[in-house]
């Protein structure tokens, strides 16, 4: 009976001690949950100053300066066509009425596409895509704004009888524009220039219905429009102008193979290039608000690995859009430093999830862009081939000639954050830790593999030496 009791006694001692051991693992939970929530408000807050600070330097530099140059600009300039066919119960005021209503929804259009709509007068039409916001995909934008216009014209006209609809033309130019700033509360631009006065004398060499660009849209839409050569046009000082009819979207690059609405493949296509207006405001990003003693993790090691997710991932023969996942992932699996060191991988996903909305990654896209940024933890354990050929990219530098002089910057940052205390202990640790570790990837082996045994041979001389590299 005594020993019954004892054991009871023990088994309850036991209870109550796990009891104590969940309660104080709950805590550390409670608190690890808390010290997560703090961070993801304190970033969400530095994002919204950030954005309102943004807001404010574009209004205050507009508010500045009157004029605006932009190298690279595309100007639409549309007008309509009378009625083939007037119906007689039909009066001026009402065909004023349809085509103010025709007009508006040619507006909404326009607006969908990031370009902004300078004016709408009578039956005229101009627009212009790369303003005010500088991007190098404003000639593919305005093409599939010109096209859209044109189908919901088509649309219409099958809802009338007698052909009781406009036509339009289009005319469409790609080059530099100045834009005149007026307005204080709400910013109107004046765009002028060589540019506009083209797609203008474009748009009276088109015929009715169809869109007609002239030679430098038609050189940065090709790979995904349909084109056809249609004429020349004399341009003075110039020589002569080459104009091609866009019969609409290649059939591969749309929905159904009907060339008017992209497909997938096409937004793929599009991420790719528009990649470069992406990495232009990351890589700004980086440079100014990155702390200035991160020796390794700085812009520098950013292309790095931009560049050699790239290499290894044509290595790989992966398709375009896990190119693009990669591409990105690269450009802010360290962008979480400009928030803090510890967790850097963290707060580069939430930094990722606040900008790519902006450039049209879809939901799924960018949760596999964050699941390839915390793929960069040390140490590496990739789950996938997307994450092996990350984790490739991330320590390349491992295998390759600059090895020693590269490590030597990451071992003064670690140094400065108090991460390792000596030359002779971190060279112990790369010894280690090159020894450990293997690349993922064939291309990655094939690349630097070999590499990796000399790294070995020269950190072991440092270390009997005890020299530091400078």
């Amino acid at each position: 009976m005594k020993e019954q009791s004892k054991n009871t006694l023990r088994h309850l001692a036991e209870l109550i001690s796990q009891n104590k051991s969940l309660e104080e693992e709950n805590f550390k939970l409670q608190q690890q949950l808390e010290t997560i929530t703090l961070e993801i408000e304190r970033y969400r807050n530095l994002v919204s100053k950030y954005k309102i600070e943004k807001k404010e330097q574009i209004e205050r530099k507009e508010k500045d300066s009157n004029i605006l140059k932009y190298k690279l600009a595309t100007v639409l300039f549309a007008d309509a066509q009378g009625f083939s066919k007037i119906s007689e119960e039909m009066d001026s005021s009402q065909l004023v009425d349809n085509l103010d209503e025709i007009f508006l929804e040619l507006g909404n259009i326009v607006s969908k596409y990031e370009i902004k709509n300078l004016k709408s007068l009578g039956d005229s039409l101009l627009c212009v895509g790369g303003i005010p916001q500088k991007n190098i995909t404003n000639p593919i934008q305005v093409v599939l704004a010109a096209i859209e216009m044109q189908y919901y014209l088509n649309i219409i006209q099958k809802t009338y009888k007698n052909d009781r609809i406009w036509n339009l033309r289009i005319g469409i130019h790609t080059g530099p524009v100045i834009a005149h700033i007026s307005g204080r509360r709400k910013i109107n631009y004046d765009i002028k220039g060589d540019s506009v006065n083209l797609a203008t004398r474009i748009r009276s060499f088109c015929e009715k219905g169809n869109i007609l660009i002239s030679e430098s849209t038609y050189e940065m839409v090709k790979d995904l429009f349909q084109c056809e050569y249609f004429t020349k046009m004399p341009v003075k000082y110039r020589g002569d102008m080459l104009l091609y009819y866009v019969k609409g979207i290649r059939p591969e690059y749309s929905l159904q193979k009907k060339t008017i609405i992209p497909n997938r493949r096409f937004s793929i296509r599009f991420g790719l290039i528009q990649f470069t207006d992406l990495q232009e405001l990351m890589l700004n990003k980086l440079e100014n608000e990155l702390p200035q003693d991160l020796d390794y993790h700085n812009i520098k090691h950013t292309i790095d690995v931009v560049t050699q997710v790239e290499l290894i991932g044509l290595g790989e023969e992966v398709n375009d859009e896990d190119l693009l996942l990669l591409k990105t992932a690269a450009l802010f699996h360290d962008s979480g430093h400009i928030l803090g060191y510890k967790d850097h991988e963290r707060f580069g996903t939430l930094i990722a999830r606040e900008i790519l909305p902006d450039f049209y990654y879809t939901q799924s896209q960018i949760d596999k862009i964050c699941e390839l940024i915390m793929a960069t933890q040390m140490p590496p354990k990739p789950k996938n081939k997307l994450e092996e050929i990350m984790c490739d990219a991330d320590l390349d530098y491992l295998g390759r000639s600059d090895m020693i002089p590269v490590s030597t910057l990451l071992y003064k940052e670690l140094k400065k954050n108090n991460k390792v205390n000596s030359w002779n202990e971190w060279n112990r640790l790369q010894i280690k830790f090159i020894s450990n570790h293997q690349y993922f990837t064939k291309t990655a082996m094939s690349l630097r593999e070999v590499n990796k045994q000399k790294q070995i041979e020269r950190i072991t001389n440092l270390l009997q030496s005890g020299k530091e590299e400078d």
